[in-house]
């Protein structure tokens, strides 16, 4: 029996359970008429704009499956998997929005009986997104794994399915997040701090907009990125095991007593059980989350650590038996679990330096007592001061794993950090949801406890939101590591011993102070910064649209501003509709194209060190806006629960201030530069059948 058909079980027991969430949270009480006319409002935005991006996007697909189709030394295989990845990644960002749009007005209703009862709807609601994208991810593999893991070329066609998978989370990250962050921080500044009315205030034409934003850009566009991340870590692992075994026998050590042949196949299963593994344990996770009635943040944050760290330690025990079960090296495990460790270690530092509930988020909200200035100077330290826990993390993680299992470990290290995705997606998930409950609560004009819950809901949300991009961009960073490696073998620059599995001498021509690897290092680390500008200016042009339109509609509108009229909520939403599927085409072609003219022009050598220099600073980079950025809407949540004046005070305003700057970090530039590193990495690898003819001109 092949044990692939194992990984397919995993993933149809994972769509079961998705099904009796979706029962689950259909069967809750809508809430009352106010309640259900808002919500459909919202899923009548998100719907339309989502209709429109993958209509843009598929365009984009079709033309470059017939390029890849026509390229001689690709074929048509390539083509196939590149289009399937794209629609698995649109049907899993498509379904898990979907779902969010008809949770939020549930949560709300929910969260008007009790606390838990709203974290409940909120969290399953948001565990359908988590546990489809693995459901997808790791059917989608095993199929293409059983159709043509005998193909010669099958070392080049599963990574066209990450591509596909990266084409379309990079269009839906970029797009959804210019969206949302340009309607929210159009929002907060002409209603909070221009005319000085409440967060979700009825009166702001901008408001279901901002609530639209949350789905398309934090659920559809997450749910993309890390599907593709979860796909790409397996591909990663069985390139690098394909290579290892046609260039070097030594991948026959890390499966002792077994044939070749035999190694492997196990070295290929490996990856694909331990992800079914951590499926199961996900899915556990999910049911542990629980909380009582008492409206506190720790309680909050343990319920849903619970989940968390019980599908780890389940995640590490179904790891060792699947590493025993195969015959492999304990030292397999070693590496698998140091990347599991990571993950979960660099969750806490997220949450460290982004809640409201320790010291780095408190000290912004102090400073924004003394003004907005200092708001942002403190913010922007706290994020910088905060990549140095994940970035030794990750080193420690590559060092530990390359010690135990070689390159293997090293991809292996990347899926034991993704293994439990299912649950730490629904906590990334839930937020987005329990933030539009939030908004639904003040539109319908619920009584302030009510407000009180929706609003811990909402701050836990903005945590774990932070969190999971972290988790995302941490991941990222040890997944393009492994798509580097692999690329770097693939076409021939890089070398390792048959006998110890360790790098041969570099060639000359790969030196640190060649002049190909030196350019290629300069270029590839300018990407990331290039990207941030585009993609934050992008947020800005459609920020002035909002609010122009916002004050047009005050002006215009005979006693909006007394509550007496209704504003022209459609005409927000499609304006920032129009500008985002405008804006996310330069920098997601920018990506596309880079990698491709770098390797044609510039020759595979000044590729690699390409790809290495955009790794390093991207990483850094990412890390930096993410958890500024949720430091500063953690710390204006802060004073909003009343500290150093609480909701209208100066300090407040200065709060604002800094949310709104952090806003196109943390939910637009920041998220979007995991996927564009690891779409030019398997862009790379998968086209090097036709880059390693390529001399370059240095």
């Amino acid at each position: 029996m092949d044990l692939v058909w194992i990984c397919i079980i995993a993933g149809l027991v994972a769509a079961g359970v998705v099904a009796f969430f979706v029962r689950y949270v259909l069967k809750q009480d809508q809430g009352s008429e106010k309640i259900k006319e808002i919500s459909a409002a919202i899923k009548e935005g998100g719907l339309a704009f989502i209709h429109r991006e993958y209509l843009t996007l598929g365009i984009v697909v079709v033309i470059i499956a017939i390029i890849l189709a026509v390229i001689p030394s690709l074929g048509w295989r390539l083509s196939v998997a590149f289009v399937f990845g794209a629609l698995c990644s649109m049907g899993a960002g498509y379904a898990g929005m979907n779902m969010a749009l008809r949770t939020n007005g549930r949560t709300c209703a929910a969260a008007q009986k009790g606390l838990n009862q709203g974290l409940r709807v909120a969290f399953r609601g948001g565990a359908v997104m988590g546990l489809t994208v693995v459901s997808i991810g790791i059917i989608g593999l095993s199929v293409l794994y059983l159709l043509w893991h005998d193909h010669p070329n099958f070392l080049f066609i599963i990574p066209a399915y990450g591509t596909g998978a990266s084409l379309v989370a990079l269009f839906a990250r970029v797009g959804g997040g210019i969206f949302t962050k340009g309607a929210d921080a159009g929002s907060d500044l002409v209603g909070k701090v221009e005319a000085g009315i409440p967060e979700d205030d009825p009166r702001n034409a901008a408001v279901i907009a901002d609530n639209v934003g949350d789905n398309v850009g934090d659920v559809c566009g997450m749910g993309a990125d890390l599907l593709e991340s979860y796909v790409e870590t397996v591909i990663a692992t069985m390139t690098l095991t394909t290579i290892g075994v046609v260039i070097a026998p030594w991948v026959t050590q890390l499966f002792p007593g077994l044939s070749t042949e035999a190694a492997l196949q196990a070295a290929w299963w490996l990856p694909l059980l331990v992800m079914a593994g951590g499926i199961v344990a996900s899915i556990i996770g999910c049911f542990l989350v629980r909380v009582g009635e008492k409206v506190d943040m720790s309680a909050l944050l343990g319920a849903l650590r619970r989940g968390t760290l019980g599908a780890t330690i389940l995640t590490a025990v179904f790891g060792f038996l699947v590493i025993h079960f195969l015959g492999a090296s304990l030292g397999l495990f070693w590496a698998m679990l140091a990347g599991l460790v990571a993950g979960a270690l660099m969750g806490e530092s997220t949450n460290y330096f982004t809640s409201y509930a320790f010291k780095p988020t408190q000290e912004i909200s102090e400073a924004s007592t003394t003004g907005a200035g200092a708001t942002i100077i403190r913010g922007f330290a706290n994020g910088l001061m905060s990549t140095w826990p994940p970035i030794v993390l990750i080193a420690i993680a590559i060092a530990v794993a390359y010690r135990f299992g070689s390159f293997y470990g090293v991809a292996l290290a990347a899926v034991g950090m993704l293994s439990t995705l299912g649950v730490t997606l629904a906590t990334d998930a839930y937020g987005p949801i329990a933030d539009n409950a939030g908004g639904i609560t003040t539109q319908a004009g619920l009584p302030e406890e009510v407000r009180e819950r929706t609003d811990a809901l909402d701050s836990l949300g903005n945590t774990t939101a932070a969190t999971g991009k972290g988790f995302a961009i941490g991941a990222a960073a040890l997944n393009s590591l492994g798509l580097i490696l692999a690329f770097a073998m693939a076409v021939g620059i890089v070398t390792i011993s048959s006998t110890t599995g360790q790098l041969e001498p570099f060639p000359e021509a790969l030196s640190l102070l060649s002049v190909p690897v030196i350019v290629g290092i300069l270029i590839g680390a300018l990407m990331p910064p290039i990207f941030c500008a585009m993609t934050m200016k992008s947020v800005g042009v459609t920020t002035s649209a909002i609010i122009e339109e916002v004050r047009r509609q005050w002006r215009e509108i005979k006693g909006l501003m007394e509550g007496t009229a209704r504003p022209e909520y459609s005409k927000c939403v499609d304006i920032a509709t129009r500008i985002a599927l405008k804006q996310m085409l330069a920098p997601s072609i920018m990506t596309i194209v880079a990698p491709v003219i770098v390797g044609v022009v510039l020759g595979k050598y000044a590729l690699a060190g390409f790809l290495i220099g955009a790794l390093a600073t991207g990483f850094i980079l990412a890390i930096t806006l993410n958890n500024a950025g949720g430091a500063w809407d953690n710390a204006k949540k802060w004073i909003e629960s009343g500290k150093f004046g609480g909701k209208g005070s100066d300090a407040h305003k200065a709060s604002v201030v800094g949310d709104t700057a952090g806003d196109p970090m943390k939910d637009t530039a920041g998220p979007s530069l995991n996927i564009m590193l690891k779409l030019m990495s398997v862009i790379s690898l998968m086209l090097a059948p036709v880059l390693m003819h390529f001399g370059g001109l240095i």
